[in-house]
């Protein structure tokens, strides 16, 4: 590994708990994220995740190229007043109307405008066992949520029953997403399952989204 691939580029202080390294598959550095979590960059990195019921925002300033993604578990914190900022981040981002604002709000931050930004959805599928689709609710959020706010979605990727890889390019806008048919273990379904219980929660349209094999 040369030098260049082992020296990562610097990540906003808000980021220094996000896993980062070298990715040799694709050629840059990656950040990956883990539910609750979201990531911004400027610096050419590649954000990736593993998606159940969950969804992913990839949200980007089309003209200077800064972006990132988030991955929040449920739709929305009830928290009365500000008390869902107070929280950590892995907590108060589990839910997507954080998790969009943090998002949103670091991009612009970031230089970004909110005329130049383009949306992208990925998750949302059928993949616990649940008397509420889950999947299908976070899916309903976003959708709601960017419409509110006056964006369109440029490109989908959502529901079904499988779980899904994401890697997202923020200086490009390009959304890889890779069903996962069979998984080797149960980690994903059991942190999902976990997740619910800790909280007392009881087909891809057109766009720019790319499957992958």
């Amino acid at each position: 590994m040369s030098t260049d691939e082992t020296r990562l580029p610097p990540a906003l202080p808000q980021f220094a708990h996000i896993r980062r390294y070298w990715d040799p598959s694709n050629g840059v550095f990656a950040a990956k994220l883990l539910p609750g979590e979201y990531y911004v960059t400027h610096r050419g990195e590649m954000v990736c995740t593993v998606l159940g019921s969950c969804v992913s925002a990839c949200v980007r300033d089309r003209v200077l190229g800064v972006g990132g993604m988030n991955h929040f578990m449920l739709p929305l914190d009830g928290s009365p007043g500000p008390s869902a900022w107070d929280s950590g981040a892995s907590a108060a981002t589990r839910y997507g109307n954080v998790a969009m604002e943090r998002l949103i709000n670091d991009i612009l931050k970031c230089g970004g405008r909110r005329e130049n930004l383009e949306f992208k959805v990925v998750g949302g599928g059928r993949v616990v066992d649940s008397k509420t689709d889950i999947g299908a609710r976070n899916i309903e959020f976003v959708r709601q949520f960017l419409r509110i706010e006056g964006f369109a979605i440029l490109g989908e990727d959502v529901g079904d029953q499988y779980p899904r890889k994401v890697h997202y390019f923020p200086t490009t806008g390009k959304v890889r997403v890779r069903k996962l048919v069979k998984l080797h273990n149960s980690t994903l379904f059991d942190r999902e399952k976990t997740y619910l219980q800790d909280l007392k929660f009881i087909a891809p349209r057109a766009g720019e989204v790319e499957l992958f094999r």
